[in-house]
């Protein structure tokens, strides 16, 4: 790690920052495996159930992402984050209590994962938003790349344990693990200097509408932006349809661990750091367009190979698959972001942000009931080859957009 002037590792913000971060994706990744194999082992869930739970863990960036940019836009970004980070821990502590209580229920679950998510809305755009801030516009390349590897980090780390955790103490213990690191990321980023709210006309209700149709308009007014969206909602919207279907597929139908399940899915953090350790050459070397263009080319199609996950060798070829088309989600986690920001105001950003997370993560939200629909009708495999096909795609909007033809990033825009 080099600290050089434009690292944002000199920043201590920062470094609160990427700490605490590490603690919630520790956290959401450990209740991500937890949560599911607890309904489907431990409550009988079947393949719509399963899918009814992953799509209500992201529906809320259906119900509240929009106005929710409008107010990160308009409130302390600092307050937004540690209110967030408490909102999950209360959340994911209740799921252990209940089941000592010998009370727990599905509905409980569903509830669960919804309130969790829209916290999860308020933070993840929080922090996004917050980032150029922070650090400054030079630093948001390398910065970018940072919470990049930390998110599939947390992924490897989060996945894994919560995988095994399960597997050696069952999943009530796993998830209380995760409320625990939830409320340290909260303590955490009460040190981030605070910084005054933005000045705000006072909420109303026109005003509401109106600012979220401005941030509406910027995404998918522009060329570039709207690709970019569109190309990430496809590769979202395949990857949870083979998400949601995958705990029944692993633990029903190839008799497979949750420790297996756990080492599948951090296969994918491998390729989303991997992805993110080579962005930043990629773009030097090819162009900062150029290289989103063809990172999609070159590794969305071994997606493909997820189709054929079973035991024994396939396992691995299908776990060889989601590793290369997760290296290509983590190049556009490193590119995608940093081009979206520099070409958006700085009032504007928290709207930008949110736009993006409604249309990315309502996405996984469509994906995970079109999973459990498809599941049930004709089968889990079915569900894993239609994702496989969608993620396999979904690179064409970028590759046949103009971005494929910028060299550099735009000039950054200050104001609206």
């Amino acid at each position: 790690m080099t600290d050089t002037p434009r690292s944002p590792w000199r920043l201590r913000d920062f470094r609160i920052l990427f700490a605490a971060g590490a603690l919630s994706h520790l956290a959401g990744n450990m209740g991500y495996v937890a949560i599911p194999l607890l309904a489907v082992t431990a409550l009988g869930a079947g393949p719509g159930q399963a899918g009814a739970l992953a799509a209500l863990s992201t529906a809320a960036f259906l119900l509240v992402g929009l106005p929710a940019g409008v107010w990160v836009d308009r409130l302390p970004g600092r307050r937004v984050l540690v209110a967030a980070d408490t909102a999950r821990a209360l959340l994911f502590a209740s799921v252990p209590v209940a089941w000592w209580l010998d009370v727990l229920s599905l509905p409980q679950l569903y509830a669960v994962v919804l309130l969790n998510g829209c916290a999860t809305v308020f933070f993840d755009i929080g922090s996004q938003s917050a980032l150029p801030d922070l650090v400054g516009r030079e630093r948001l390349v390398p910065a970018n790349a940072a919470l990049v590897s930390l998110m599939a980090g947390a992924n490897i780390a989060g996945r894994g344990a919560g995988g095994f955790l399960v597997q050696l103490c069952t999943a009530p213990p796993a998830i209380l693990v995760g409320a625990v690191a939830y409320l340290a990321s909260a303590l955490g980023l009460t040190r981030i200097g605070q910084r005054p709210a933005p000045a705000a006309a006072p909420a109303g209700r026109q005003g509401l509408r109106a600012e979220t149709a401005a941030g509406l308009r910027h995404v998918l007014g522009s060329r570039e932006l709207r690709a970019l969206a569109l190309t990430a909602t496809l590769g979202n919207l395949g990857g949870q349809m083979i998400n949601a279907v995958l705990p029944v597929l692993f633990t029903r139908e190839l008799g497979l661990s949750a420790g297996a399940l756990g080492a599948y899915w951090a296969a994918g953090g491998v390729g989303i750091l991997l992805g993110a350790a080579v962005a930043r050459r990629l773009a030097a070397r090819l162009g900062h367009g150029r290289a989103l263009g063809l990172a999609g080319l070159w590794f969305a199609p071994a997606a493909l190979a997820v189709g054929l996950v079973g035991a024994g060798p396939w396992l691995w070829v299908a776990g060889a698959g989601w590793l290369a088309a997760m290296t290509k989600t983590g190049i556009d986690n490193v590119l995608g972001v940093t081009l979206r920001q520099h070409m958006t105001p700085d009032p504007l950003l928290g709207r930008m942000n949110a736009t993006f997370r409604f249309l990315l993560t309502g996405a996984l939200a469509v994906g995970s009931a079109l999973g459990g629909l498809i599941g049930e009708v004709a089968g889990v495999r079915m569900a894993v080859w239609a994702g496989a096909v969608c993620m396999a795609g979904a690179f064409l909007p970028v590759f046949c957009s103009p971005v494929r033809r910028l060299r550099k990033l735009p000039g950054v825009v200050l104001s609206a």
